[in-house]
């Protein structure tokens, strides 16, 4: 597999990124940006299947406001995770957090897609004025600590 990391830090892309002055600075502020505006909908969409406003708000008004916002942010922050991952994926890779990240990831889509092709499309029972039901909550709350944990095992990529 290191072979493979490698391989990915000696192609033009990834050398652009850590030769270019500041190139590699900016996509970590790109990223960040990118993270906060996943993460902030996603939350306050979670916070919504877990009850929070559940006499004012429909699951499916915050639904279609919050999540488009979450997923320009994933885009956002996906591209410029890769982006910065390729410059240093030796050593990235490599880092005690690495795995651990990937998991979370991993955990997180998996939720999601759970989540949007089975729990959600009863949606309309739980809609408005009702508390979702336990499906709804444990996926609200997988996602709350997966993507806590991504961002955590995020920032401790440069520490481990």
């Amino acid at each position: 597999m290191s072979e493979f990391f490698g391989w990915l830090e000696q192609l033009g892309l990834a050398e652009a990124v850590r030769t270019t002055p500041y190139l590699y600075a900016v996509l970590e502020c790109i990223h960040v940006l990118g993270l906060a505006v996943m993460v902030g909908p996603a939350v306050a969409f979670d916070l919504r299947l877990l009850g929070l406003g559940r006499r004012v708000l429909p699951v499916t008004v915050a639904a279609r406001h919050l999540l488009p916002l979450a997923q320009v942010g994933f885009v956002v922050a996906a591209v410029s995770g890769v982006l910065m991952f390729v410059s240093g994926a030796v050593s990235i890779a490599g880092s005690g957090a690495a795995p651990f990240k990937l998991a979370l990831l991993l955990v997180a889509g998996i939720n999601i897609a759970v989540f949007h092709r089975g729990t959600y499309r009863g949606v309309r029972g739980w809609d408005r004025d009702v508390l979702p039901p336990g499906r709804a909550r444990a996926a609200a709350v997988v996602s709350l600590v997966s993507w806590t944990g991504v961002t955590v095992c995020g920032r401790l990529l440069a520490y481990t």
